[in-house]
């Protein structure tokens, strides 16, 4: 086809795909930060809103130099695993730098998980350093005992001193720069192992490679970079979630300072976009509510922000008032990004479509018998192919052989395509809650649950938010002859927070008066289940109102 025939969205991305899949990317994290450091020297790369801590391009760089130099002294190597459960602080991207120039590998660790959940992830992971802030140390403690790669010296805190264990800044002052790699690092080795949620309960870890995250931080440096507008970018997504890993890469990539929070908070967020004149932040839907719209959104100094899921009056009324441009796209942890709604098609904007499969991406949608269908509205499952996706799930040949299909990525998710070639999502087949970013699988949560002697059974379905996108909610099927007397909601949460993150923790609590509704393989159907009412916050126990709805 030609261009006077396409879309002008497709326009627009088949020259963007061009131009970012002619570059050449930077071989490695390391190189990407020396090169920054090279081209602004002694800006300001990062300020943290919180403790008011910044570092310059070049002072980050030289951190990160000085701090592997002390990691190698003390036996980490090229392919070592490290675990680092640290907040949003300048240790984190210090050490990810760091980590990165040696050739070792990051373990990022949710900072909201507890001992069970922690012992799991160190374990799986084969970590055998850990890094892990003083605000963390009770969960440290909490652990039976460590994981049999780690030891006590090799257990790195930041923000504490004990005896026995190294501390991060002694090793930081400690280091000494230009650092040089003991081997050499290419864009094909690994640099994290991220662990993302699935339905086979516990998460799984991605394997994601230097050119992973180069191609990622390009991808989306190169869709928001517009005339040089972006000069400062607001991140408070956690670092030891690609969410905040990404736009630090990005914000460096652009030249940019990143304003940093350790957690959203709405009630200071249009307070930061004034106070650090915000060009850049991935926009939470319900911050739109926190601020009626008048005079002062005028002070804002928004350019393009990201949305998703977000509801078309939304999607209408962030344009509006701040004469920003508002995109959707689709990504997850396993391929990074997929798809992005260019800022040209305007008229597509307002519609929820995820956008155009974006640089050194192939996309298709595939039917149940596993065959590609292209007529549109069409939906089908959504696989990707491309340049540095995850190479699979670390230790787990199950799931690799059920995700991947020859060089194509199986991504759970259902699809369809419209007549102008942009992609929508419909729906999911893996059986998945997401809350504020975060995928929490039902089989986690049901296992956490059913261990409870009272409980013969439990179910976990998304419930809709306007704030949170999703929220948990548990439906129980009591052993026989108890009722919700014998297992009450409080009894339910106090179980449940003892052995999960909290955001895992159902907000609703439903009893099943008689059996669920089950496929003849004695399955749940969840889909019934969930049709059984219109607002399935009814008839539940509601933990944050400490109602019964």
């Amino acid at each position: 086809m030609s261009d006077e025939t396409l879309h002008q969205g497709e326009v627009e991305m088949r020259r963007l795909r061009a131009a970012m899949e002619a570059e050449t990317l930077p071989e490695t994290l390391g190189a990407l930060v020396l090169g920054a450091a090279e081209w602004q020297g002694d800006r300001l790369m990062a300020t943290w809103i919180d403790s008011g801590e910044s570092l310059t391009y070049r002072a980050f760089s030289e951190a990160a130099d000085r701090l592997a130099d002390s990691l190698v002294r003390l036996g980490v190597r090229k392919g070592t695993h490290v675990a680092i459960m640290l907040p949003n602080i300048p240790a984190f991207p210090i050490s990810w730098v760091a980590l990165g120039r040696i050739g070792a590998v990051m373990v990022p660790v949710n900072t909201a998980y507890q001992a069970e959940e922690v012992t799991f992830v160190l374990t799986d992971s084969d970590a055998q350093f850990f890094i892990i802030g003083e605000d963390f140390l009770p969960v440290l403690d909490s652990l039976p005992d460590l994981p049999p790669l780690l030891a006590p010296e090799r257990v790195i805190l930041q923000g504490a001193a004990r005896e026995g264990h190294p501390g991060w800044q002694n090793l930081l002052e400690a280091g000494h720069a230009p650092f040089e790699p003991p081997s050499a690092v290419s864009r094909n080795d690994l640099l994290n192992i991220q662990y993302t949620s699935g339905t086979t309960g516990f998460p799984k870890g991605c394997m994601l490679t230097h050119d992973y995250w180069m191609v990622i931080g390009h991808y989306a440096a190169r869709f928001r970079e517009g005339d040089g507008a972006i000069t400062n970018t607001l991140i408070w997504a956690p670092f030891f979630y690609m969410d905040g890993q990404w736009p630090f890469l990005m914000s460096m990539i652009l030249g940019a300072k990143a304003h940093i929070a350790k957690r959203i908070s709405l009630s200071r967020f249009y307070g930061w976009l004034e106070d650090y004149k915000i060009n850049y932040c991935i926009f939470p839907e319900p911050a739109l509510k926190q601020r009626p719209a008048g005079p002062d959104d005028k002070r804002l100094s928004l350019v393009y922000v990201s949305i998703y899921g977000w509801r078309p009056e939304s999607r209408m009324e962030v344009q509006q008032r701040f004469g920003c441009i508002a995109r959707e796209g689709y990504g997850m942890t396993e391929i990074g990004g997929a798809t992005v709604v260019p800022a040209g098609a305007a008229d597509k904007a307002l519609l929820p479509t995820c956008g155009l499969p974006g640089p050194y991406r192939q996309l298709k949608i595939v039917d149940e018998s596993g065959l590609e269908v292209t007529e549109p509205e069409a939906t089908g499952e959504l696989w990707v192919s491309g340049r540095s996706l995850l190479w699979g799930y670390y230790k787990r040949p199950e799931a690799n052989a059920e995700s991947f299909r020859g060089r194509w990525f199986r991504t759970g998710d259902l699809f369809k395509r419209d007549a102008e070639g942009f992609f929508y999502i419909v729906g999911r087949i893996k059986d998945m809650v997401r809350r504020s970013g975060e995928n929490i699988a039902a089989r986690e949560v049901e296992a956490a649950i059913a261990v409870m002697d009272q409980v013969a059974e439990a179910a976990v379905v998304p419930v809709p938010d306007p704030l949170r996108r999703e929220e948990v909610k548990v439906y129980l099927l009591l052993r026989e002859g108890l009722t919700k007397e014998d297992c009450p909601p409080d009894a339910v949460i106090a179980h449940a927070q003892a052995r999960l993150a909290a955001f895992k923790v159902p907000r609703y609590i439903a009893y099943m008066q008689e059996d669920f509704p089950r496929t003849a393989s004695r399955k749940i159907r969840k889909k019934e289940l969930m049709a059984l009412q219109a607002d399935l916050r009814n008839g539940a126990y509601d933990r944050d109102e400490g109602i019964w709805r």
